[in-house]
């Protein structure tokens, strides 16, 4: 169990992380994002996230605002599952 959690844990980390690198390179491209080969790579890797997110949310969010929504909600899964690991931890002493 506790190497399941850690597994997640890490995989939310790090999918948190490419969207974060994903803004990165947005902001930094001046605009010609869609150009740029490590955007696409950011996307391409984010995009099942993207998709679960944008199937979770109400129609009335826009498409442009679902990578913000995906990353708030893996921050407060990852800050989650600290908090269940910790617990787990102090269990097991």
């Amino acid at each position: 169990m506790q190497f399941a959690l850690a597994l997640l844990h890490e995989l939310v980390k790090f999918a948190g992380l490419l969207l974060l690198g994903q803004l990165l390179v947005y902001v930094l491209s001046f605009g010609r994002h869609e150009n740029n080969p490590v955007y696409r790579l950011f996307r391409f890797l984010t995009s099942p996230v993207v998709r679960v997110v944008r199937r979770i949310t109400p129609g009335k969010v826009a498409d442009r605002h679902v990578p913000v929504v995906s990353f708030l909600l893996l921050f407060w899964l990852w800050a989650l599952l600290i908090f269940v690991r910790h617990d787990l931890m102090q269990g097991d002493a």
